[in-house]
């Protein structure tokens, strides 16, 4: 079209009123701007693809060295839609903590699950928090490092700076079907579940610390290499400032 201008500046009366009525020059403007949205909407569709292969690992039932960043990256990648900006209500930050963990060896779909309720868990939370607090900054903190008290095993915490919650609630958290959300709004299986996949199917263990106006952590610990499981010694993980002896 650019060539066609330079050469045939009077285009015959037919071809100029076909012009116009297409609007030929918002067209050529607008063309590769609307290239440029396929294309990125595009990639936007191939990386919800691939996470949510990663999130599902259909391709992996048995248990494998899996890079549990790449599973949380794709859990985040899923919520998106969750975490972005809303008409009158703040983005929520995702603040990423990542230290160098080497491969874990785990079944990666039943623990990028337990990545999915723990995030959904804190998104619910922040959004009960900013429906009463309009200058409140909704925060989630994820970090992740060698367990530094023991090297065999690995720590995933996820913290948001919600409500917090009672004694109470907590010692109930992982019980079936407990829930403090709305009828409609929660089943009370998915900490639940959580616990099981993490304790039961991967001889870890899942904690929650808590206080009611200052949020809540939860932290997963699991074994680098599950060959290794067996001996049990006092975790220095605490719950509340509580030790206690679990299985690692």
């Amino acid at each position: 079209m650019k060539l066609y201008h330079q050469h045939y500046l009077e285009p015959v009366p037919e071809i100029k009123d076909f012009s116009e009525d297409i609007d030929l020059e918002f067209i050529i403007k607008d063309l590769p701007k609307t290239i440029d949205s396929m294309k990125m909407g595009a990639e936007r569709i191939r990386q919800l693809v691939l996470s949510l292969r990663i999130f599902s690992r259909v391709d992996e039932s048995k248990m494998k060295e899996v890079d549990l960043h790449a599973g949380i990256d794709s859990t985040l990648l899923i919520l998106q839609h969750r975490l972005k900006l809303k008409p009158q209500i703040p983005q929520i930050t995702v603040v990423k903590k990542y230290g160098n963990l080497p491969l874990v060896s785990c079944y990666a779909a039943p623990i990028n699950q337990v990545f999915m309720n723990l995030l959904s868990n804190a998104i619910d939370v922040l959004e009960e928090k900013l429906e009463t607090d309009n200058f409140f900054i909704p925060t989630i903190t994820i970090t992740t490092e060698i367990n530094p008290d023991n090297p065999g095993t690995v720590l995933i915490k996820i913290a948001d700076n919600g409500l917090g919650m009672t004694q109470e609630v907590k010692d109930k958290i992982f019980d079936l079907f407990f829930t403090t959300k709305e009828v409609g709004k929660g089943t009370g299986l998915g900490l639940s579940i959580s616990y099981e996949i993490i304790v039961q199917k991967h001889k870890g263990q899942l904690f929650c610390n808590s206080q009611l106006g200052q949020g809540t952590e939860f932290i997963i610990q699991i074994p680098i290499n599950q060959e290794s499981v067996g001996a049990i010694r006092e975790s220095p993980v605490q719950e509340s400032g509580v030790r206690r002896n679990i299985r690692i």
